[in-house]
């Protein structure tokens, strides 16, 4: 799914008018209609009061529809005209004369403070001020209002964004209305994307109002969101006659004194990501652990007792993943820097090969084209330095990406994927119980086992961080996100889509 910029987003409302030969209002009804449907889904009785506070323009008109469909259904929803201008837009003055026909609906003006209703903590509020029609901080009786709204614990829902909310951009100032839910019309917004902004989101949804798929098909755009629609097509079919060795050798390098797990948990998501056959290399130590928890991994053993030594034979090898527990000891350095030396096929890279890596920055130059770098947010800072915020994060990790030719995986809420073209897809799957130990060891694996695979490096960035969000769902849906741990996301990958 592409996210567009807003200038964008509201070009395809036009361009959809022009070339369906729709008008405008009735393209303003096919939004309401798809935020009525929304709505009526979320409602578990009709028995609930609705206060619905619209502006002047076009996201007013939006909700002054909503009413009008939500009248056809017996819920009489309280209507409130804010006049922050002089007079409406065309498309919400037909709907304002609409409404006016339907006598149970009541409406109120509100010119000051005055007028504003009280507000009570068992009601719905709907936020049809501005949406992204508006470029500047909230002032005035608009500011004053936003403020008004937001001081309760009712359900407020916005339509489309946030009124005050910069759909480009993190917004760290001025009076933004603070919703529950947030509806957004076909695409989503940039906005919804950055940490910072979580309070003037809430959960958000796209509700598809059928923009012209020429306009979507041509629209230039260098940010994804990616959801099943996108993963469905790239994932491999698998022939009736293949074999193991169709399904490639991966190679894993991991585990430390102390660290063992995260080998066996790589190593098991691995081979449940569908790879044909997988060496794990690691120290002695860890041979015992690893052939007893899974009897399917071979084994290559590093010289080492304790830690990673020694460059293995690559030859037998189509992908190498390299990082899961592995330690900062002086002979891992050394081989690390052999094996990105030595390396021809595809990697991934994670944990302490990236912790070596910032302490040895140069060796970024010689990471071959296409390497895969999984981060988390401390990790990318230790690489590449620190930002103000996760917009310049962004910039930078896009920065990165295209000077050094690598994929930078920023793993968090909606784990960004950078590629050197510019391009970055957003994350739709995962949740914050998946932030616990072991669960970047299991990306690793599944990512590690895509490559082997003969995924392209773009593919298998896209497909593992989507099947590994997924899983973690799963999970937390059977257990809950306190009680989950990084091995249930193993347990629940599912490539069945």
């Amino acid at each position: 799914m592409k996210i567009p910029d807003i200038q964008s987003a509201r070009a395809a409302d036009a361009y959809t008018i022009e070339n369906e030969l729709i008008s405008s209002v009735d393209l303003m009804e096919r939004a309401a209609t798809q935020i009525y449907f929304w709505l009526m889904k979320k409602l578990k009785t009709k028995e609930v009061s609705i206060k619905i506070f619209c502006g002047m323009g076009n996201n007013g008109g939006d909700g002054l529809a909503l009413a009008r469909l939500l009248a056809t259904n017996d819920i009489f929803a309280q209507v409130y005209i804010v006049h922050v201008s002089d007079k409406f837009s065309h498309d919400a003055e037909v709907n304002y004369q609409r409404l006016k026909e339907i006598p149970d609906v009541l409406m109120f003006d509100i010119f000051s403070k005055d007028d504003f209703p009280k507000i009570s903590d068992d009601e719905i509020i709907v936020d049809a001020l501005f949406g992204s029609g508006l470029s500047r901080p909230l002032d005035g009786l608009a500011a004053e209002l936003v403020t008004h709204l937001n001081d309760n614990q009712a359900v407020r829902i916005a339509i489309d964004i946030a009124s005050g909310l910069n759909g480009d951009s993190i917004n760290n100032c001025g009076v933004i209305f603070r919703p529950d839910y947030t509806v957004s019309m076909q695409f989503p917004k940039m906005a919804f994307l950055y940490p910072e902004n979580e309070p003037f989101v809430g959960k958000w949804e796209v509700l598809d109002i059928k923009i012209h798929p020429d306009y979507i098909e041509n629209l230039e755009t260098a940010n994804f969101y990616t959801t099943a629609d996108v993963v469905r097509p790239l994932l491999h079919k698998r022939g009736k006659h293949s074999h193991k060795g169709t399904y490639g050798h991966a190679l894993l390098i991991a585990g430390s004194t102390g660290k063992t797990g995260a080998a066996l948990l790589a190593s098991e998501a691995c081979l449940r990501s569908g790879v044909g056959l997988l060496t794990t290399h690691l120290p002695k130590l860890a041979m015992l652990p690893l052939q007893v928890y899974l009897p399917e991994a071979m084994i290559s053993v590093d010289e080492s007792e304790n830690c990673f030594s020694q460059v293995p034979d690559l030859q037998p090898y189509n992908a190498i993943g390299v990082g899961p527990g592995l330690g900062k000891a002086e002979e891992t350095v050394n081989a690390l820097k052999s094996l990105i030396q030595e390396a021809r096929v595809p990697m991934v890279l994670d944990a302490d090969a990236l912790n070596i890596i910032s302490e040895n920055k140069t060796w970024l130059a010689f990471l071959p084209e296409n390497t895969i770098i999984t981060p988390h947010p401390k990790e990318f800072e230790r690489l590449f330095g620190k930002t103000d915020n996760s917009q310049q994060r962004l910039e930078l990790q896009r920065e990165m990406s295209a000077k050094y030719r690598i994929i930078i995986v920023l793993k968090g809420a909606n784990t960004s994927i950078a590629f050197p073209n510019g391009s970055c897809f957003f994350n739709s799957t995962g949740n914050p119980g998946m932030a616990t130990a072991g669960s970047g060891d299991v990306l690793t694996g599944i990512i590690l086992s895509l490559l082997a695979q003969r995924y392209t490096p773009e593919e298998a960035a896209i497909i593992g961080v989507f099947m590994h969000g997924r899983a973690g769902d799963k999970a937390a849906e059977k257990l809950g996100m306190e009680s989950m741990i990084a091995g249930d996301i193993v347990k629940k990958l599912d490539f069945r889509i």
